[in-house]
């Protein structure tokens, strides 16, 4: 295998790596929204407060993803 294959099969791992890395924080997005929409049908009365608490969970849930399309530029591969 020569160099240049060599560096086209990190690169499409470093893709597929990344894909991965989305999957957890689009969970957690998922989630946290539901469990917001969940919380203010039981009560409507705090629906200000929960909305400011999930897009916190929203912004610090997708802070993982951005760490991990980073990452191969903080550690590149050989």
């Amino acid at each position: 295998m020569d160099v240049n294959n060599t560096a086209a099969l990190v690169g499409n791992l470093a893709v597929v790596g990344y894909g991965l890395a989305a999957v957890g924080p689009g969970i957690g997005v998922g989630l946290v929204v539901s469990k917001t929409i969940e919380s203010i049908a039981r009560q409507p009365e705090l629906a200000a407060r929960l909305q400011v608490t999930m897009w916190l969970g929203i912004a610090f849930t997708e802070a993982l993803a951005l760490i991990g399309l980073a990452t191969p530029f903080i550690f590149p591969a050989a």
